[in-house]
């Protein structure tokens, strides 16, 4: 058994071997890492609530993904236009010197039924124009998976057609659309061929590096390797094998799972990225999981000593 004294000496050792956590915004002169976290991760907090807790806890970026029941941002009453609130809330972050890092559309290309193509389309231009108005410069969508039938050549050809199109919509409001490594799209060599084939200045990737270690079977630094060029935005998490065979995941907290979070800091940083490093614990989705005042809290102290080992430099004070 663990004698009282044994728990405390090791505690204080895990807490001098632990990433330094970040300094706060006052010793620091209001400059922050370039760490954000998303929505995704705190379904229940109201928008103050949100900025609240990114401001307090050094966060300089926030990514939109749903706003309490509000998947569709372009219905969440905080980005409405109407009696200009969409303005209050562009105040709000300026106050608090955060940024959108970008907008979370559901919009999934892969669907070969017109109507139903349409549909996704139009969620994805709606995005893009509230991504217009809110200066912020992405909208992620989904490939999002093969289609039984469709040969794998015509199914990356029709969603890269999507993708361009959206391109050529997303361009001229300076806005750039983000395909997402998930789903069925977890592999350098589908990514890079949808992005190859898509051609548009207005394309770039969203690299979700945990999809990328754990479906796609590949190490961060070959993904960087293979498709750096690309990526403009990146979700970080960790978790554990789980299940009676251990084929699925369970998510826990950064650094304490078998997802080398670390080397794809590394791997991003090393590369020349200038984006947000966004932490998308995925609560919605799974409600068992960490509550974010927890996870949230543990990412940014993390994640800060993981940029600064890295050799990232905090983004010039808002």
């Amino acid at each position: 058994m663990t004698t009282r004294r044994e728990f405390v000496e090791a505690s204080v050792a895990a807490i001098l071997s632990s990433p330094p956590g970040p300094l706060s915004l006052r010793e620091r002169g209001n400059a922050r890492l370039p760490i954000g976290f998303s929505t995704l991760g705190c379904p229940a907090w109201t928008w103050k609530q949100i900025l609240d807790f990114a401001q307090t806890h050094d966060y300089a970026a926030i990514e939109l993904r749903g706003l309490q029941k509000n998947m569709d941002l372009t219905l969440a009453p905080e980005l409405s236009r109407d009696g200009e609130r969409i303005e209050e809330s562009k105040r709000e972050l300026r106050e608090r010197g955060l940024k959108i890092s970008d907008l979370g559309a559901s919009a999934q290309l892969h669907e070969q039924d017109p109507a139903k193509r349409a549909a996704q389309l139009d969620e994805a231009r709606r995005f893009i124009d509230l991504a217009e108005t809110l200066r912020a410069p992405y909208v992620r969508v989904f490939g999002n998976n093969y289609v039984k039938g469709v040969p794998r050549d015509m199914m990356l050809a029709h969603i890269a057609r999507g993708l361009r199109e959206l391109g050529d919509y997303a361009r001229p409001k300076g806005v750039t659309v983000l395909i997402e490594s998930h789903g069925d799209f977890t592999d350098s060599p589908s990514l890079l061929a949808l992005l190859e084939q898509a051609a548009s200045p207005a394309v770039a990737l969203l690299w979700d590096a945990h999809h990328t270690f754990v479906a796609g079977k590949e190490q961060p630094e070959d993904t960087v390797r293979q498709l750096g060029r690309y990526i403009r935005h990146t979700h970080l998490k960790d978790s554990v094998p789980a299940g009676p065979d251990g084929t699925d995941r369970r998510y826990v907290l950064t650094g304490t799972g078998d997802v080398p979070v670390r080397r794809q800091v590394e791997a991003l940083a090393h590369s020349g990225y200038r984006g947000f490093y966004s932490f998308e614990w995925e609560k919605r989705w799974h409600p068992e999981i960490e509550e974010p005042e927890v996870a949230f809290a543990q990412f940014a102290t993390v994640a800060a000593g993981y940029l600064r080992q890295a050799g990232v430099a905090e983004l010039p004070a808002q």
